[in-house]
């Protein structure tokens, strides 16, 4: 009996020439639409789909498959009698082959201008119906849902007839993640338009990107996957210029780094971090002179570092770059000396490029937090804060430097593991005192990093200080200002001992815990 299969591409990569060797081996191809066009165009003969159902494909291309005359042929048991009774008694011919892909859904809602008519027309129907049939049916049928299978399929039919039980259930079990991963786009569009914010069930779909050499430690298995609607200013999306590949540890504090930078948009500024942590900040008028302020912060711990910078890195800013040993580079452009200097002697650093003019989009994407049997979801912490809403509650006022690096401190602060402290002045960042169990040791971590440096310094917490003692170790180290959420019920215990000492202190009435 002659073998059957039925092609039906949007993808039409390598289309035609899986079909003549299909032809060679004897088949023949059932087919539809722009496919059979494009097949009959290459000398390919076909069958016409309504040749195959008896009806002709109707509404626009709506209806043309489901029909028992592709179905049956498709599920029918080839083990049991009755199923192949039924499809005798039906006049239902056999089909045992199905390379199928999808209509465009993703690369349609894609585009800037789509429309809700045009992404609900490229909603596939008929192309997963029958990509399902088969794959259930795959003890039988064989399913193609990827040009990349083209090759060993023919190979296997070639060299046996047949392919083996192995690979139909390997191609089976791909057909179910793509289908998947489609219906997960499609929910996920309607789940936006009709503005539903906590559905009962989370669908959504990532591409495997990079396997990773191993995760946090050698010991663990690890991959990288992106959005399948990738987001622009990610390092998923990054433009890798010069260095080896990026590994996890790598991803996740470029990750922070890019998210830190976000905040910083009026002044070029640098940002260097160091496992999940601001290592140092650094503003100024040039980027040159707030690399300067950033690598002055913390010399000893940007080494192996990661550098961000938010304007074009120069050959200045690049030479005093390249003088230090950095793990990642990240910035929206570099000027071809600047490149050329970095690159010098350096093949393994890796240097990134992103579109930082695509950061606010970037905002708006939720944050995945896996725990044993859950997930935990939330926004991002990229509320806009207004310094005219802030309060001081002291009878010291803040000076307009303390103003400016208090400024400073509050967007830094955000980024440090709680609980976390952070010392800075009006340009840069002098102590971190980051993830320690009670809030008195960060305090001490922070001040201890930046003694010496004091003269017109600030202290920002990430939480309300719960006791008195906090503040007293700050005004034993000469700091004049503090800012910090407020909220405690010792709010005013703390209020008190700076107004003892002479502090400024300001409640913003946001907290920005960071675990």
């Amino acid at each position: 009996m002659t073998k059957r299969a039925l092609i039906s591409v949007s993808d039409k990569a390598g289309i035609v020439e899986f079909a003549q060797e299909l032809k060679k081996l004897g088949w023949d191809i059932i087919s539809t639409g722009g496919t059979k066009v494009a097949l009959d165009k290459a000398g390919v003969d076909t069958i016409a789909i309504d040749d195959v159902t008896g009806f002709p494909e109707m509404m626009d291309g709506r209806v043309k498959t489901l029909h028992p005359n592709i179905h049956g042929g498709l599920l029918a048991r080839r083990d049991l009698d009755s199923h192949l009774q039924a499809a005798k008694d039906n006049h239902i011919e056999l089909i045992d082959l199905v390379v199928v892909n999808l209509y465009p859904f993703k690369e349609t809602i894609l585009k800037p201008d789509v429309t809700y008519a045009d992404a609900v027309e490229n909603i596939d129907i008929g192309g997963p119906s029958m990509l399902r049939s088969a794959a259930k049916n795959h003890a039988s049928v064989t399913v193609v849902v990827d040009p990349a299978d083209y090759a060993v399929v023919l190979d296997e039919l070639s060299a046996n007839g047949e392919t083996s039980f192995e690979t139909r259930q390997r191609l089976a079990a791909k057909v179910f993640r793509h289908t998947a991963a489609y219906d997960a786009l499609i929910a996920e569009y309607f789940t936006k338009q009709v503005g539903e914010t906590k559905p009962e069930k989370l669908t959504i779909t990532y591409d495997l990107k990079q396997p990773m050499r191993y995760g946090e430690n050698p010991q663990q298995d690890a991959d990288f996957y992106q959005k399948a609607l990738p987001t622009d200013y990610s390092i998923a999306s990054a433009k890798q210029l010069n260095g080896k590949e990026l590994s996890f540890n790598n991803i996740r504090d470029a990750d922070a780094a890019i998210r830190i930078i976000r905040d910083f948009k009026d002044r070029p500024t640098v940002v260097a971090l160091k496992h999940m942590n601001p290592c140092g900040i650094g503003q100024a008028d040039d980027i040159e002179t707030a690399w300067d302020y950033a690598y002055e912060s913390d010399p000893v711990s940007i080494f192996g570092g990661i550098v961000v910078l938010n304007r074009e890195v120069d050959a200045a800013t690049a030479k005093k770059m390249h003088a230090i040993f950095l793990e990642i580079i990240i910035a929206p452009s570099y000027s071809d000396e600047a490149l050329e200097i970095l690159t010098t002697k350096k093949k393994n650093m890796r240097i990134l490029q992103l579109p930082f003019d695509a950061q606010e989009a970037s905002q708006v994407e939720k944050e995945y937090t896996g725990v044993v049997g859950g997930l935990l979801v939330q926004n991002q912490d990229v509320i806009e804060e207004n310094p005219a809403n802030w309060k001081v509650v002291t009878k010291r006022q803040p000076t307009d430097q303390e103003k400016a690096a208090l400024e400073l401190a509050w967007k830094s602060i955000k980024y440090v593991k709680s609980n976390g402290i952070i010392v800075t002045n009006d340009h840069m960042t002098l102590g971190v005192g980051p993830g320690q169990t009670n809030r008195v040791a960060s305090v001490r971590i922070a001040l201890d990093q930046a003694k010496d440096r004091l003269d017109g310094a600030v202290l920002a917490s990430d939480a309300f200080f719960p006791f008195a003692d906090n503040v007293e170790e700050i005004a034993a180290a000469g700091v004049k200002a503090i800012i910090q959420p407020g909220g405690s019920v010792r709010d005013q215990e703390s209020i008190d001992m700076a107004d003892k000492y002479g502090i400024a202190m300001v409640f913003t009435g946001v907290r920005h815990f960071r675990h």
